[in-house]
């Protein structure tokens, strides 16, 4: 039972959950900018008369087409993404609300060192 506590603090620890979302939002980003690049910016650029592609024949785009719906389709993946990511964060944050609201029962070490700071501040 020890390793499922050792390993529910790890994974709540700020740190690692905040390198978890940076490498999602990275990827998720990644794939915007290839689409903006692979499907916007590279048509554009490749061919001298532009033709703008229909949703409904997708498939039967020539080289040279901007498929500007596939670098849709990536902003809104992205959309989602990021906010899943916040709803997640945000009940991990309500989680650790919750646990630091309940009071800490102070250790032996802590509960002697205060008496001794209490027997010292009665002394003249």
């Amino acid at each position: 039972m020890s390793i499922v506590k050792d390993f529910k603090a790890f994974i709540l620890r700020g740190n690692v959950v905040d390198l978890a979302v940076a490498v999602v939002i990275g990827a998720a980003f990644g794939a915007i900018v290839a689409s903006l690049v692979e499907h916007v910016i590279t048509p554009l650029l490749l061919t001298p008369a532009l033709k703008v592609a229909k949703l409904d024949k997708i498939d039967d785009l020539q080289w040279g087409a901007v498929k500007y719906g596939l670098f849709l389709a990536a902003v809104i993946k992205f959309v989602i993404i990021a906010f899943i990511l916040f709803l997640i964060i945000k009940a991990i944050h309500s989680f650790d609300k919750k646990k630091a609201e309940e009071p800490v029962p102070p250790t032996p070490t802590e509960a002697l060192l205060a008496q001794i700071l209490d027997e010292l501040k009665k002394r003249p």
